[in-house]
């Protein structure tokens, strides 16, 4: 049982100093996109299905409205990084029998991807700073996060020169939308 606690806390840790680096160097410019033509749609579903025994155990309910064959043109690595968070926040947040809805549509000069979840949502308070370095709102769930997700999912929007927003209430539940060229 120590053992178990110390080597959870270790890789805690090592997830930590991981998004420091990160985050670092995406904020010094010291990571340059590279950018390349890709199907966003793939690229979704591949990152939610990486969480498939995730939502199993849990017992959330998945939709996905992800429309085919859109194609992006940027970084699929940092893009990859973007989803990932958003979709571990999504499952961490809902509760057992709750859903998280993934959707994708492209219009003419963006593709728009929501991932929406029916969790424990927050107020207004708090969504003004989530993106922040080291913001957690909700410090119940404080040993599983360490505050740098989102700091380092604005970051990646904003070096592809795309848009981010959040609309979420108490008690109902938290929607992303980002927005890509």
């Amino acid at each position: 049982e120590y053992a178990k606690g110390i080597t959870d806390g270790s890789r805690r840790m090592a997830d930590m100093m991981t998004n420091i680096l990160k985050l670092n160097r995406l904020e010094n410019q010291q990571i340059y996109p590279q950018v390349s033509e890709f199907d966003l749609g793939e690229q979704l579903c591949e990152c939610l299905l990486q969480y498939e025994n995730v939502w199993e155990k849990a017992n959330i309910e998945i939709e996905t409205d992800i429309a085919e064959d859109v194609k992006v043109k940027a970084d699929a690595e940092l893009l990859g990084h973007v989803w990932n968070n958003l979709f571990s926040n999504a499952f961490k947040f809902t509760p057992s029998g709750g859903t998280v809805t993934v959707s994708l549509i492209a219009t003419d000069h963006h593709a728009i991807v929501k991932v929406r979840d029916t969790g424990c949502g927050m107020t207004a308070e708090v969504g003004a700073h989530i993106f922040e370095k080291f913001y957690q709102g909700d410090t119940s769930h404080s040993v599983q996060g360490n505050g740098l997700g989102l700091a380092l999912v604005k970051r990646v929007i904003d070096i592809m020169h795309g848009e981010i927003g959040v609309e979420s209430a108490v008690g109902v539940g938290t929607t992303f939308t980002v927005k890509i060229r």
